[in-house]
């Protein structure tokens, strides 16, 4: 089965994985989410993530990261798509959108590749906001 939303897919198995607590959580490799799980480890959300070779597809292995707490909560509060198959979202350099008062991240397309938001602002360049992550 294809999936026609590969970015929401991947939101989603990560928001579903924190919900059940699960310590990881597997999903086909592609470049988009190799891209994505760099940046949620860059920015803190995720404790790591892998590539696990295949014989037809490899295997993408994402490490979840929970709180130090009696009762553990994932990092990861909130997960948001915003560019849809349907609806595209596109945004300038100027108009780049700050995810709860910068406690969160957006995560952009750009011509020079997959950023977040505060990079994109550095770098100069706007794109298509991908997800809001918080």
């Amino acid at each position: 089965m294809s999936v026609t939303d590969p970015i929401a897919d991947t939101l989603t198995r990560i928001r579903n994985a924190g919900v059940a607590r699960h310590t990881q959580v597997a999903m086909p490799t592609s470049k988009m989410r190799e891209a994505l799980a760099r940046i949620l480890k860059e920015e803190g959300f995720i404790s790591d993530y892998e590539i696990l070779p295949g014989k037809v597809t490899s295997t993408l292995l994402i490490h979840m990261k929970y709180t130090r707490e009696r009762h553990p909560k994932p990092v990861i509060a909130g997960l948001q798509r915003v560019s849809k198959p349907g609806r595209r979202v596109y945004c300038k350099k100027q108009d780049i959108p700050w995810v709860r008062s910068g406690l969160g991240v957006a995560i952009l397309s750009t011509p020079k590749g997959v950023m977040t938001g505060r990079q994109a602002r550095r770098e100069g360049v706007g794109g298509e906001v991908l997800c809001y992550v918080w």
